[in-house]
């Protein structure tokens, strides 16, 4: 079985996300919003795609506040966890927000929230999962 990792600061969002993710998608999911956590379970392969929110507001990293773009960027300059997908997941979906937030993190791929479509959602990230 797959496993998805949620970085998610809103309990609730990561909730929702838990739920689609198991009942709807058949994954196992993980859920942290602590940096040192994230990249542990990431190096340590317990995790086959990451859901990264972007606005994280209690994440520290090496005592500097991070957010998801920060971390991305961290997983995919580290040689071990490169290739392991990202997914930013924002509420901050204006004109050209994908694109920037994708260019400047890394990431594999990019959902607004709120998630709407749920099969959608899925088909998403099961479509990064087989690649």
């Amino acid at each position: 079985m797959k496993t998805v990792l949620i970085v998610e600061d809103d309990q609730v969002n990561a909730r929702v996300f838990s739920k689609i993710l198991t009942k709807r998608g058949g994954l196992a999911v993980k859920h942290t919003e602590n940096v040192e956590e994230v990249i542990r379970v990431a190096q340590a392969g317990e995790a086959d795609l990451i859901l990264m929110d972007v606005s994280l507001a209690r994440s520290v990293y090496e005592g500097r506040s991070v957010d998801g773009i920060e971390i991305t960027k961290i997983l995919k300059a580290d040689p071990r966890t490169a290739k392991l997908p990202v997914i930013l997941v924002t509420a901050h979906a204006m004109a050209g927000d994908r694109e920037d937030f994708l260019s400047k993190s890394g990431a594999n791929d990019y959902i607004s929230k709120p998630v709407i479509d749920h099969q959608e959602f899925v088909d998403k990230i099961k479509t990064l999962l087989q690649d």
